[in-house]
């Protein structure tokens, strides 16, 4: 790549393997993929009601409710009153889902090391490393240029 690339098709190749490797790491899930980002955000941000899980997922709530109605039949989450707000249920993983959780995790990360492992040489894991923290700097970035 010259040393001055093309923001735009450098943008574009990005997009498109972003969105290779998240298909290949979809594959390697072991449930649905709406249910791995609902078990996952518990995980992350502890419990929540369905209405703060829909907005954070960015569904609708009775698109949440089934997914909870899911995932609460298969035992991997629970359903429990709000201590601050009686009126409100709070959805926490249960200890099947938070196992079930993990398996699925050390598996996808498995497949990601091996690939790694096999795939690159030390050179580009290091490449792969810095890429990484870059990948995550933009990942909070708003992408707008600063109106000052």
């Amino acid at each position: 790549m010259p040393a001055t690339a093309d923001t735009a098709l450098v943008a574009s190749d990005l997009r498109v393997v972003l969105g290779q490797l998240v298909r290949r790491l979809r594959a390697e899930h072991r449930f649905p993929l709406s249910h791995g980002a609902v078990l996952g955000r518990l995980d992350r941000d502890g419990p929540q009601s369905t209405s703060d899980l829909a907005v954070a997922e960015r569904i609708r709530p009775q698109s949440m409710a089934q997914t909870l109605g899911d995932l609460e039949a298969d035992g991997l989450i629970a359903r429990r009153p709000d201590p601050d707000d009686r009126r409100r249920v709070l959805i926490e993983l249960s200890g099947s889902g938070r196992r079930a959780l993990e398996q699925d995790r050390r598996h996808r990360e498995g497949w990601l090391a091996r690939s790694i492992d096999e795939e690159l040489s030390e050179e580009e894991r290091e490449v792969l490393a810095q890429a990484v923290e870059l990948l995550q700097r933009l990942s909070h970035s708003d992408g707008r240029a600063d109106a000052g």
